[in-house]
Order: structure tokens, then sequence, then C-alpha cells
């Protein structure tokens, strides 16, 4: 057989590229594509006489499911019914991106992309009860992915015990005249796998390591919160304590383990940077069993900004102020209260730092069952 070959950028565009692939993958061919990573070998999920032959392409003999490619993150709930929560923030957080995640899926014949297939293709997409999903972050295998309008499996564009292939060149060296078609993209941008991590209901588990390390994978995975006022001695140091005790009850641990499960909780000022938490605000919150004997106060920066997740502000004036300082993180910005300021309480009275503690209090319900859910 000849594989006929696309070179991208000479007489072809990207666009009539990703034509004729998809409608090669269509008709139950095999079609090698660049990814960010490596090239990959692909077939449709739902043809098997092409996963038969992209098996034995591979010289798999085991019966194992390959890794599902899509072209967007948001077609993760098609295939995953209900990712757990660690699942959708490393989702959110990494992909596209150079990393493929092993979800656990209990029913997978109630996933979406199962409905009015046959068996087979589950086979092709799940195995024990798992599959492994990966969302390359490359322009061409994305709008690829999203022609085809089919589950796509893939794996690296060569045999078993061969290195993976990071050019066209390469594909060819391996492969040429075993499959359909190849798209060449050029030499891949990180020229190493993806990194495999198997998402379980407590944790994770890095398969292999590829162009993310562990240190990385640590901060895909962490939840980090941060509030953000004025002086950093009143209403956010509140909000931090009573976030940290409100997530510790719904994790089931105390405060002091929140990172054990990955999960950092800090607060900022626009202008702090002097003393700890007021007297007042210290009071209010021991009522609430909330400690702030240790708390100093700290400006806000903008990697701190940057680092996290959620930024809940008390006023829309921080809001101004923190997206100065972080440009980057202006879809992360929220305030406490949606819609409302949270008035500072700083040289008020008792009942004004109590009525602030309460405010808070309702915020944060809200917005950490958002987080949470």
């Amino acid at each position: 057989m000849d594989t006929e070959v696309i070179r991208i950028g000479t007489g072809v565009s990207a666009a009539d590229a990703v034509s004729r692939a998809a409608e090669v993958l269509r008709r139950g061919r095999l079609v090698a594509f660049p990814t960010e990573t490596v090239y990959g070998l692909g077939a449709r999920a739902d043809d098997p006489e092409a996963v038969e032959r992209l098996r034995a392409v591979k010289t798999r003999a085991d019966q194992q499911a390959f890794t599902v490619h899509i072209g967007s993150a948001t077609d993760l709930s098609r295939f995953v019914p209900q990712p757990s929560r660690l699942a959708t923030r490393l989702v959110r957080k990494g992909w596209p991106g150079p990393m493929t995640l092993i979800f656990p899926v209990d029913e997978p014949r109630l996933a979406p992309v199962l409905r009015g297939l046959n068996g087979r293709a589950e086979a092709a997409m799940y195995y024990d009860k798992t599959i492994g999903l990966r969302c390359p972050d490359d322009p061409f295998a994305v709008a690829f992915l999203r022609a085809v309008e089919a589950p796509v499996i893939a794996a690296s564009a060569n045999q078993v015990g061969q290195a993976p292939p990071l050019s066209a060149d390469e594909v060819l060296e391996r492969l040429g005249g075993e499959f359909d078609l190849l798209v060449d993209g050029g030499r891949t941008r990180y020229t190493k796998p993806s990194t495999i991590v198997r998402v379980d209901r407590g944790g994770y588990t890095i398969v292999r390591e590829g162009v993310y390390d562990a240190g990385i994978i640590e901060r895909l995975s962490s939840l980090r919160i941060l509030f953000v006022c004025t002086g950093n001695t009143c209403r956010s140091p509140m909000a931090e304590g009573l976030a940290n005790k409100m997530l510790a009850a719904e994790l089931g641990c105390e405060a002091t383990e929140l990172a054990e499960h990955g999960v950092f909780v800090r607060s900022a000022g626009t202008a702090g940077g002097q003393g700890g938490a007021s007297s007042s605000a210290a009071s209010v919150m021991a009522r609430r069993g909330v400690d702030l004997s240790g708390h100093v106060s700290k400006a806000l920066t903008r990697e701190m900004a940057e680092q996290a997740d959620h930024i809940f502000v008390m006023t829309e004036w921080h809001r101004s102020v923190a997206l100065g300082v972080a440009p980057s993180v202006a879809d992360r910005i929220q305030r406490l209260v949606e819609g409302e300021d949270v008035p500072d309480p700083a040289g008020g009275t008792d009942d004004e730092y109590e009525a602030c503690a309460r405010r808070v209090e309702a915020g944060l319900s809200i917005r950490l069952r958002e987080i949470m859910a």
C-alpha cells in the first residue's frame, strides 16, 4: 500500500489538510497526524475493521482499549458521565495540553458517546471500567478531531518497542505503507510523549512522566483560592479562616490537613503587608471556632494572583486593582458576594464586624459550593 502524504504549507493549506484527513478517517481508514508531543496514528473507534487494522499496524497483541483523542475539553462529559472534582480540575487547568488522563467509569454504557454504538466500539475505548482521554494542544490535531464527528482512537505512530516518531519522516521510516494518510505538520513542539495520569476517586497516580513532571501535575491537581481586600487585616483573613473551616468539613479532614487534599487557601490585601488580623476580626472569628492569631498581613502580588484558581474580592474596586496587578487572571476574579460589595468594617463597632462576618459567611457558602460541585 502507498501511504498518501500531505505536507502542510507546501501548496496545501491547513484547512485543506484537515478536510482531507477527516474524510479519510470517516471512511474507516488510518491517518497519522501531528500533535504537540509525538505523531499519532488514528482510527474511528466505531469502525471494528479500522480498530483491528490499527491494532495490527501497532503490533499490539493485547485487547486493551486505545486512548481516545478529543478536540475540546468540553467533550469530557460525552465519555465520562460523572467526573470527580479532581478530574474536572485537571481537565480545566491542563487541557488542551500534553497530558493523557485515565478516568474511572463504572458504567461505560451510560456514556453519551456510546448511544447507538455497538459493544465493539465500547471495547475500543473502555477497558476494565476506565477510559484514557487526550486533548492535544496542536492546531491541526484540534481541527482534525473536531471535523471527524466520530470518536477517534489513536496511539503513537510506531510499532510496539519503537521510539515514538517526532516528525513525519520518522513515521514513514517506521510505518510507511502500513496506513493510508500521513499529515506532515513539521517536527513536534515538545519532542517527547504526553504525561499519563490515572485519576482515582481519592487522588491520582502518574503512570508515565512525559512533558509534564510530577511537580507540574501536582500544581494542576491542586485547588488554590485567594481572598482579596484592602489591608488584609479584616475581611480577607476572615474569609480565609472561614473557608478553611468549611472546606475541611466538606472534605472530612482538619483545616491543617487541607494541603494533603491539594487545597490551598490564602488571603492578601491591595495595600497589605503590615500587622496581623485586627482584634475585632479575631474576636468575631473566635466565636466561630476560627483562630486568626497567627495571621500576618500580605500584599497582593502578581505571582500570588496567577497561582490562584479562584480569586474572590470584597469590592468592585478590589477587582480593578487585582486586574492591574495581574491582567491575565480576569476570568478568575469574582466578588465574594454576587452583585454586592462587602463594606470595610475597619474602625467600626463590634456589631459592624459581626455583620461583615455574616456577609462573608453567606458569600462563602455559595462560592465554595460552586467550586466543590
